[in-house]
C-alpha cells in the first residue's frame, strides 16, 4: 500500500505561482510512475502530468509551458510547480501513483491522495 497527501494548495491571482507538494509513504519502490490530477467543479477529472520511472514525463496540452513537474526521491516527495496560473486552472488538485504504468497512462492509477484545492482568481 501507498498513501499520498497533498499540501501547497492556496488562492492566487491570475498569473501568479504555486508549488504543491505530495508526500508518499508505504511501499513506494513498487511505483512506476506517479502523476497529478485536477478535478473543476461541475467537470470530470483530467491528467494534469504524468511522470515515469524511466524519467518520461507527459504534459496535458492545456498546462504545457506553464507547469513543471519534478521529485525528490530521497524524501519521496513529488512537487507541481505552477506558473502563470489562470483562472481555468482553478480546481482540486490530486496526485496520484501506479505500481503499472499504463495505469497512470489510462488515468486510473492505483493511489490517490485526498487533493488539495487551487484557486485563481482574475
Amino acid at each position: 500500500q501507498v498513501q499520498l497527501v497533498e499540501s501547497g494548495g492556496d488562492s492566487v491571482h491570475s498569473g501568479g505561482s504555486l508549488t504543491l507538494s505530495c508526500a508518499a509513504s508505504g511501499s513506494t519502490e513498487t511505483l512506476r510512475c506517479m502523476a497529478w490530477f485536477r478535478q473543476a467543479t461541475g467537470k470530470e477529472r483530467e491528467k494534469v502530468v504524468v511522470k515515469y520511472s524511466d524519467g518520461d514525463t507527459n504534459y496535458e496540452a492545456a498546462v504545457k509551458g506553464r507547469f513543471t513537474i519534478s521529485q525528490d526521491n530521497a524524501k519521496n516527495t513529488l512537487f507541481l510547480h505552477m506558473n502563470d496560473l489562470k483562472p481555468e486552472d482553478t480546481a482540486m488538485y490530486y496526485c496520484a501513483a501506479a505500481p503499472r504504468t499504463y495505469d497512470c497512462y489510462s488515468g486510473s492509477p492505483a493511489y490517490w491522495g485526498q487533493g488539495t484545492q487551487v484557486t485563481v482568481a482574475s
